[in-house]
């Protein structure tokens, strides 16, 4: 699959990489071209790099890292990305009280990106992990089932970016349509709050697991009575 990475800076690089180990096609797209360079050269295998705007003309699917950065400023051609699946796994900047998510009544970034690139199919994945999570191999990321939930309102799409997250060794959560990106943007705040604040460190990380169903021992679940 050919993929075009629009930023090549830390997430951009590190997940471009991964995905050009795993056999897909990948160029690596950068305001600077040093960046997209650089990237590029850290790759065993032969990828491109560019400009961003070359990024989204050669990708069937994009990952855009830029951030809080209106597309129109990203690229000078965003029609580029009509039809193809956009990637999002931004958070936004963490608020110093840490209050989680964009705030009732705010678009997410990723509803914010859907808004700016109308015809691209947006989908939410990737950014409840630090890209130090990916110094670890895919078998053992494979072993602590590390999942990566995606939101988006296009099926096929979603289908696509959980095959690439399969690829990188991630578990692949459906997290709902793409008005739950707001959610997974919580979720990456509380990572993140876990990993400085908590002290955790950056290979702090979330498994979602089910559990094999046991008999009720304490009487069942009842309805709640709100009287």
């Amino acid at each position: 699959m050919r993929i075009g990475i629009i930023g090549s800076g830390n997430m951009g690089r590190t997940l471009g990489l991964l995905w050009a180990a795993a056999g897909h096609e990948v160029f690596f797209g950068a305001r600077n071209l040093e960046d997209a360079q650089a990237a590029a050269a850290r790759s065993s295998r032969s990828v491109g790099h560019g400009s961003n705007d070359e990024a989204a003309s050669f990708g069937e699917v994009a990952l855009w890292t830029v951030r809080d950065v209106n597309a129109s400023e990203v690229l000078n051609r965003p029609t580029a990305l009509d039809g193809k699946i956009v990637i999002d796994p931004n958070n936004g900047p963490l608020p110093a009280d840490f209050t989680l998510g964009p705030g009732p009544g705010l678009l997410s970034h990723a509803e914010r990106l859907a808004v700016e690139l109308p015809r691209a199919r947006v989908i939410k994945a990737f950014n409840t992990a630090a890209q130090e999570i990916f110094n670890h191999s895919p078998p053992t990321l494979r072993a602590h089932r590390v999942s990566a939930f995606l939101a988006g309102d296009d099926v096929g799409a979603k289908r696509v970016v959980a095959k690439l997250a399969e690829d990188m060794g991630l578990v692949p959560v459906d997290a709902g349509p793409l008005r739950a990106a707001g959610m997974l943007e919580g979720l990456g705040d509380f990572i993140r709050y876990m990993m400085g604040v908590d002290h955790r460190g950056p290979y702090t990380t979330i498994s979602v697991e089910v559990l094999p169903a046991a008999s009720s021992r304490f009487g069942g679940r009842t309805a709640t009575r709100l009287k």
